[in-house]
C-alpha cells in the first residue's frame, strides 16, 4: 500500500487545484472586483509581492530556525528578490530576540520592505518584532492566516515556527503572504488605530 500523502503535499495539491479552477485566458474579460473594492489575492506559489514587483526582504532566525531560514532565503533569491540576511549563520545556539530585533529594525529603518523571522515556535520573535515602532509582525501557521495578516492587519513582518510547520508549508505561507495585497477601507482604518496606540506610548516615553 502506498504511503499516505503528508499535510504539506495535500496543501500543495489543493493550492494547485484551486489555482487551476480560475484560469485567465487571453482576451477574456477581467475578473470583477468584489464588493468593497478588494481584489482577490494572487494565487500562492508566485512568490511575488502584492504589487507584482520584486522587492527587498530581510530574513533572520535563531539556531532552531536556521535551516528553514536558509531555504526561504534561497527561494526568495531564486525568484529574484533581494535578501538581507540578518543571521544567524549557523546552527550554534543563539538568542532569538537578537535576530528578531535585527530584522524588525531593518524593516523599520527602510532597509527592507518586508521581514521574515524563523524560530522554534515563531511566538517569541513576533513579540520582539512588535516592540519596534512601525512594525506589525504576524505569526502565521497556514495560508489562511498568512493572507489574513496581510489583508486585514497590513503585516510587514512574518514570523514562522520551524518546529510547528514543515518546510513545504512554510514556503507556501511565504508565497501567500507576499502575494496578498493590503485591503483598503475598514481594514486600513483599524490599522491606523494600531498606529495611534503605538504613538501614544512613544509620546509618553519621550
Amino acid at each position: 500500500m502506498a504511503p499516505l500523502p503528508t499535510e504539506a503535499e495535500v496543501r500543495a495539491l489543493v493550492s494547485r487545484v484551486v489555482a487551476g479552477l480560475q484560469p485567465e485566458t487571453a482576451g477574456s474579460a477581467p475578473s470583477p472586483t468584489p464588493a468593497g473594492g478588494v481584489s482577490p489575492a494572487p494565487a500562492a506559489g508566485s512568490g511575488v509581492a502584492a504589487s507584482g514587483a520584486l522587492t527587498t526582504i530581510a530574513v533572520g532566525a535563531d539556531h532552531g530556525g536556521y535551516p528553514l531560514k536558509e531555504r526561504i532565503g534561497f527561494r526568495l533569491k531564486e525568484i529574484g528578490h533581494e535578501v538581507v540576511d540578518c543571521g544567524t549563520h549557523s546552527a550554534d545556539a543563539v538568542d532569538y530576540p537578537d535576530f528578531a530585533h535585527a530584522v524588525a529594525q531593518t524593516v523599520a529603518r527602510g532597509g527592507a520592505v518586508y521581514g521574515i523571522i524563523v524560530d522554534g515556535a515563531g511566538i517569541g520573535s513576533a513579540m520582539v518584532a512588535n516592540k519596534v515602532p512601525g512594525i506589525r509582525a504576524a505569526l502565521c501557521y497556514d495560508i489562511s492566516s498568512a493572507r489574513n495578516s496581510r489583508e486585514h492587519n497590513h503585516a510587514n513582518v512574518l514570523t514562522l515556527g520551524a518546529g510547528l510547520v514543515g518546510a513545504g508549508l512554510a514556503l507556501q505561507i511565504v508565497d501567500a503572504w507576499l502575494a496578498t495585497p493590503w485591503a483598503p477601507g475598514r481594514h486600513a482604518n483599524r490599522v491606523a488605530k494600531i498606529t495611534d496606540v503605538e504613538n501614544q506610548y512613544l509620546r509618553s516615553a519621550s
